[in-house]
């Protein structure tokens, strides 16, 4: 497959937002001992990928070199396989997440590490599979790991807010978080109040209203956990409405958020706010995909793309706007 080239879209420098990706023709990689050749049917697009295309995610995150074909979500079938592959053999479908220094997804074929793809079920479509790992992955972390939360409603009651619960983590975070003993708020626009709803909320805040803005649940509960989807909030807004260890999970901080974790844990406050990375493993990918297949989560997906138009996709997302996921199909 190397001599073959493929279409894919990439971008040669840091900057330039949907303007800045260009449409070219390069080969097609050749898996290494330990990575399988994917024929790629879906990619999903999250803002980690325009953020590392704006260079604000720096040192943490960046290409390892330029020109880079971004996206890092992917789902397709195995075409090729390297030597020391083990659990995939060509034809196989499968969900894999691509390393951010690397990139690739926003193309035909793709390389992934083998143990960073998951098989597929016939129950879950490309689409719905590539839109799980960074998404899904961040709120099923961030619950289990984070807050506490058994998805098997065995463990301790837990009160917890998701905002920005329309996006695609926090459709996510809503669903995965009701498979717990919880009751869950969230606040989202006006428009997707019942979506939100549907996929399990118990209470849902319009953002805009007073009430939402000011994070109040309309039943008076304080909040034991909240996943913090959205950005611009100040801790003033959460304090008065987190129970006596009420915690914080930031998704997206900020140099001024890390700066109040650290003064929290300083002053030893039982209220804490606890910035948030994702990390990827095999054995988490493979647990959500499974629960799609199970019918216990869904992936919303906004829209979806054909490679071609990839960079309306790209600015779509930039937008901040979308209900779920935006998809790109080859």
């Amino acid at each position: 497959m190397a001599s073959k080239l493929m279409h894919a879209i990439q971008f040669d420098s840091y900057g330039g937002g949907a303007a800045g990706l260009k449409h070219v023709e390069v080969p097609v990689p050749t898996p290494k001992k330990n990575e399988v050749l994917l024929k790629v049917e879906a990619t999903s697009i999250n803002p980690v990928d325009w953020k590392i295309q704006k260079g604000m995610l720096r040192p943490l995150f960046l290409p390892r070199k330029f020109p880079y074909i971004p996206c890092i979500d992917v789902a397709g079938e195995v075409l090729e396989v390297g030597p020391e592959v083990k659990d995939f053999r060509a034809g196989d479908k499968v969900v894999a997440y691509l390393s951010s220094k690397n990139g690739g997804g926003l193309a035909e074929f793709a390389v992934a590490e083998e143990s960073l793809t998951v098989a597929r079920p016939s129950e879950v479509s490309a689409a719905e599979g590539s839109a799980l790992p960074i998404a899904c992955l961040t709120a099923y972390e961030a619950l289990t790991r984070i807050a506490g939360v058994k998805l098997d409603k065995t463990g301790q009651p837990k009160n917890i807010l998701v905002t920005a619960a329309s996006g695609g983590v926090g459709l996510y975070a809503v669903q995965l978080a009701k498979l717990g003993n919880t009751h869950v708020t969230a606040t989202c626009g006006a428009r997707n109040i019942d979506l939100v709803k549907s996929l399990g909320a118990d209470e849902v805040l319009d953002y805009k209203t007073p009430d939402g803005a000011a994070l109040r649940s309309p039943s008076g509960k304080k909040y034991d956990v909240v996943v913090h989807c959205a950005t611009g909030t100040p801790w003033s807004t959460f304090e008065p409405n987190l129970s006596e260890n009420g915690k914080v999970i930031d998704l997206t901080p900020s140099f001024g958020s890390l700066m109040t974790s650290a003064v929290k844990k300083l002053t030893f406050c039982k209220k804490q706010l606890v910035p948030f990375f994702v990390t990827v493993t095999g054995e988490s990918l493979s647990y959500v995909v499974n629960l799609v297949k199970e019918g216990k989560l869904k992936s919303i997906i906004d829209s979806t793309y054909p490679l071609s138009k990839g960079e309306d996709g790209w600015a779509k997302s930039m937008d901040g706007h979308a209900t779920g996921k935006i998809i790109v199909e080859p």
